[in-house]
């Protein structure tokens, strides 16, 4: 019999391996061709509205600021009027929304103000505002993960494994990177490691590489021809610039969050903000137009050497931090990871003017170090250094600018974590009342309330507790058994906050039962093949 039921075993997970490929497979090319889409259609948006350098180059100098101006203003409008009439939000959904569902179970908003949300960030985008296209196609990929969940599929935690499936794809087909879309998925997303999820995730990102490098046959983010050793002197700089890069992220995250209380503060409705961040914008753009847009051309032409003097550099960097930080703050849709990478890559550049020249007769050249930049600043804002440096190796394919890389990430993050925390993300969900600091079940357990739990049973509303103590609705299940480590009551009553009444009871046994099955559910999710 136990021969017979290990071979029934062994069947039944090879069918189930065989089912979360399928997922895998389905998910991951349906998200992997959204994310193509998604990426051309901003692309003849920018040209059409004279966002990019050669279609601006072909208007003079009158035309040009007025259609800068009316264009970021007007697309300004259409994105407040569809975050606030459409998402009904004056926010846009992206990469702490997935993560809240994730981690928590929670429901995601419905499909219809996703596609929206996703609508938003195309026009942000597509008409030059300062944001990032990579935020939007996450949760892109979450959306497609979602519907899957309607699907009768019989596979346990199948909706978190098709949200981390579409992201995963997402970010293989935006980079050209599958390795770093996997790992992103489980250091970002899923903050754990479980062989069944990593089944799927690993044929989604599969999916998101052959779509994206052999269907529409994108080239690497960037091939950099780099063939010599470093100084002994330069990972001392390295280093170094790793700190500063740290140092520039924890500014720029405390200035989004600047940005974001002072458009709370000006009273004016939420759907006229991004017209007056796009106002702003356009003007700055007249003067600096590497600012508009994603900045795709601005982050090429850093990394070589003679496209940019210092003081370019710094005007951009400058502008680039700026009108970033506004746009996100007064409602544009658009994410943050891109921007981030493109302030790396400025201040990088500028470094490696400023300093290894000043220091060196000779060192590696100011690619490699707007290239380390980069990753040291982004990782930090996203909360993935493993991501940034499997980003590095894959865009590069070059080992040595990898080991530089990993040198310049790991002093960022510890400076970022020191004085900020975790990541950009992490903030977010914080302020919300979600603080993922302390590890995923006890989040889990503090987001859940006792009230889920409780009796209601008119005999017994009348119980008083053995030492007089009682929770209310927004008693959490991580509260009551620290309550519990303390007490022994065998019932304690459950009233409302604010008018006392009774909401019902609820017994010793229950909160460590559903304790119990709460951090049982979550193990098994991670350690289940």
């Amino acid at each position: 019999m136990s021969r017979i039921a290990a071979r029934v075993r062994a069947r039944l997970s090879i069918d189930q391996m065989l089912a979360l490929s399928a997922v895998g497979l389905v998910i991951g090319t349906i998200s992997a061709f959204a994310t193509i889409g998604f990426v051309e259609l901003v692309h003849w948006l920018n040209e059409l509205f004279y966002v990019n350098a050669d279609s601006r180059s072909r208007l003079d100098s009158g035309t040009l600021a007025i259609v800068t101006i009316s264009v970021l203003t007007i697309g300004g409008l259409l994105v407040g009027l569809i975050l606030n009439y459409g998402v009904k939000s004056d926010r846009p959904l992206g990469p702490a929304d997935t993560i809240y569902a994730v981690q928590l179970r929670e429901k995601l908003p419905h499909p219809v103000a996703g596609l929206l949300s996703t609508l938003a960030a195309i026009l942000s985008l597509g008409c030059g505002a300062s944001v990032g296209q990579y935020g939007p196609v996450v949760y892109l990929g979450t959306l497609f993960g979602q519907m899957a969940n309607r699907l009768q599929l019989g596979i346990r935690d199948i909706r978190s494994i098709a949200i981390a499936c579409g992201v995963a794809a997402a970010i293989a087909t935006a980079f050209n990177a599958p390795i770093a879309g996997l790992i992103f998925t489980h250091e970002v997303v899923l903050r754990h490691y479980s062989l069944r999820i990593f089944t799927s995730v690993t044929v989604a990102t599969a999916c998101g590489y052959v779509v994206a490098n052999v269907v529409f046959e994108h080239p690497a983010l960037f091939l950099i021809d780099f063939d010599q050793a470093f100084h002994a002197a330069e990972f001392f700089l390295f280093a170094l610039e790793g700190v500063a890069c740290g140092l520039l992220a924890v500014a720029f995250m405390k200035l989004l969050a600047r940005t974001n209380a002072l458009s709370r503060q000006i009273k004016i409705h939420a759907v006229f903000k991004p017209m007056l961040a796009g106002f702003l914008v356009s003007i700055v753009a007249l003067q600096i137009p590497e600012v508009l847009g994603a900045g795709q051309a601005v982050l090429h032409l850093a990394t070589v050497s003679g496209s940019y003097g210092a003081l370019d550099l710094a005007s951009i960097l400058v502008a680039k931090v700026l009108v970033t930080a506004f746009c996100i703050g007064f409602g544009f849709a658009g994410g943050v990871i891109f921007p981030s990478l493109l302030i790396g890559v400025l201040f990088g550049a500028l470094f490696a003017i400023s300093i290894p020249e000043l220091l060196l007769s000779e060192y590696s050249g100011l690619s490699v170090y707007a290239i380390c930049g980069m990753v040291a600043l982004a990782s930090p804002v996203i909360g993935a250094p493993l991501t940034a440096l499997l980003i590095i190796f894959e865009i590069t394919r070059n080992y040595e600018v990898t080991i530089a890389a990993m040198v310049t990430i790991v002093f960022a993050n510890l400076i970022a974590y020191h004085w900020y925390g975790r990541s950009l993300f992490d903030t977010q969900l914080a302020d919300r009342g979600i603080d993922l600091s302390q590890g995923r079940e006890q989040a889990y357990l503090q987001h859940h309330k006792i009230t889920e739990y409780s009796t209601q049973d008119d005999s017994i509303t009348d119980t008083v507790s053995e030492s007089g103590i009682q929770f209310d609705e927004n008693t959490s299940l991580w509260s009551a058994m620290e309550t519990m480590r303390i007490y022994q009551d065998r019932t304690i009553p459950i009233v409302q906050s604010h008018t006392g009444h009774r909401l019902g009871t609820i017994s010793r046994t229950t909160i460590i039962n559903a304790y119990l099955d709460a951090i049982q559910d979550l193990r098994r999710e991670e350690h289940e093949v």
